[in-house]
């Protein structure tokens, strides 16, 4: 039995890369899930993959920045596995560039599909787990919300996650609700090897330019935030609750 058996998890953004990774991760503690993604197609091969393992999972097709799209995604999983235990929000996009040539579409994408798209899920899953009197949510924030050349929107996001994280655990508190953040610092995903081809770079290059500044010498990989979603959102982390954990090979400080 795994510590999350009979637990029901929702990952958005679980297509491919972090997510993904974190779905698997959960399955393997026992947990249903629900795989969100823009579409059903997107979340297909994750689906199979955690059913091949031996565990439950369902494909939902959902944009989060999208409040009727995400009250039917919510209402699907309830309907199909029964509960709603865990949200992890994870989705998330970059649209990079130096502020005074970043257009207005680009900051409202990322801050909507960021920011509002998991406020937007916080608030249809909390509705089942304060009838419940359970419930766990992980927000994905980054060390970006320290600010980072040429990420203004990506760095508000990612700020405001830690500041709803910080609200939602203290309004959500009473009802047995945990809710933190992960911070995941340069992390090997398809996201990262995008951000290196927009600035020129092949992800090798990437990955040798910046780890000489991590104390830890490298890049995490996606099981390195995984693992550490698998322990917040298990009863092993049940005092924790209100926190951001930097998962960055170092202090995060150190790693930008």
């Amino acid at each position: 039995m795994g510590r999350l058996s009979g637990r029901t998890a929702v990952v958005t953004g679980a297509g491919r890369g972090i997510g993904a990774a974190e779905a698997k991760r959960l399955a393997a503690d026992g947990a249903n899930l629900a795989v969100l993604d823009l579409s059903e197609e997107r979340c297909q091969e994750t689906v199979e993959d955690i059913r091949n393992s031996g565990s439950k999972a369902i494909a939902v097709a959902c944009d989060v920045s999208d409040a009727s799209q995400v009250e039917a995604a919510f209402e699907k999983v309830a309907e199909s596995l029964g509960s709603m235990d865990i949200l992890v929000n994870n989705a998330g996009v970059i649209r990079d560039n130096l502020s005074f040539k970043m257009s207005e579409a680009d900051w409202d994408t990322v801050l909507d599909i960021h920011l509002k798209g998991s406020f937007l899920c916080s608030k249809a899953a909390q509705k089942y787990m304060v009838e419940q009197e359970y419930g766990k949510i992980v927000m994905t924030s980054s060390v970006v919300a320290l600010g980072n050349r040429g990420q203004a929107n990506y760095s508000s996001a990612k700020a405001g996650l830690q500041g709803l994280t910080r609200t939602l655990a203290l309004e959500l508190g009473r009802f047995n609700i945990n809710v933190n953040a992960v911070a995941p610092g340069w992390i090997e995903t398809e996201m990262t090897k995008t951000a290196a081809e927009r600035a020129g770079l092949t992800m090798e290059e990437m990955k040798e330019r910046f780890a000489k500044n991590i104390p830890l010498r490298r890049f995490g990989r996606v099981e390195d935030i995984a693992n550490v979603v698998a322990f917040l959102v298990s009863d092993d982390a049940s005092y924790i609750s209100g926190e951001t954990i930097y998962v960055a090979g170092g202090p995060s400080s150190s790693v930008i």
